[in-house]
């Protein structure tokens, strides 16, 4: 069991999302939260998971250097991408509606990106998840936006929230990568690194 492997190791995990730090604690993994500020700018030329990628390492560099040898540092992010375009976080609720407006009856694809840090070195992993919405109205995304105040979530919205549970048509892909954590991938990326 990848509990027993990780016994002599300590998992850092630099995310303040509740619903990573979730995941986590299903996995049954014990870990610390460790919290440090980035200022998460990438290059434009960047696209899809190539964002995500870079991102997710950015967030490592403030603690490259002081972590232990038996410290896994873990750090992620996710990008929706639309139409060549990454949707970011909405900044207020004129923007979250823009972008939901922009999502609505089309598919679009989220891409987490997980870094993975040791004393030794670093490895970046991705998992892209294809989402189909439906038509929504303006009555439902403000509905949506109201309630719930989805500006900490990539392309302002989150899949478990209730706009997931009337607005879903289909996946392609993993539905914790949705939320936030390919779950799966970071399980056997861990198992990877301490067998």
């Amino acid at each position: 069991m990848l509990q027993n492997n990780l016994a002599d190791y300590k998992i850092i995990l630099a995310s303040g999302s509740p619903r990573r730090q979730q995941f986590f604690k299903e996995l049954q993994l014990d870990f610390e939260v460790r919290l440090k500020p980035v200022d998460e700018v990438y290059p434009k030329e960047l696209q899809g998971s190539e964002i995500s990628d870079y991102l997710a390492a950015l967030k490592a560099t403030p603690f490259q250097g002081g972590l232990l040898p038996q410290e896994i540092l873990i750090t992620s992010d996710t990008v929706v991408w639309h139409k060549d375009k990454s949707l970011a976080k909405a900044s207020n609720a004129t923007e979250a509606f823009q972008m939901l407006k922009t999502l609505s009856g089309d598919w679009h694809e989220v891409i987490t990106s997980v870094t993975f840090t040791t004393h030794q070195g670093q490895k970046t992993v991705h998992h892209s998840t294809e989402v189909k919405l439906k038509e929504l109205s303006d009555d439902e995304i403000w509905f949506y936006i109201n309630t719930c105040q989805p500006f900490d979530k990539a392309g302002a919205y989150g899949i478990q929230e209730w706009i997931g549970l009337i607005a879903i048509e289909e996946i392609r892909g993993s539905y914790t990568n949705v939320v936030g954590l390919p779950t799966h991938l970071v399980y056997k990326t861990l198992i990877e690194m301490v067998n």
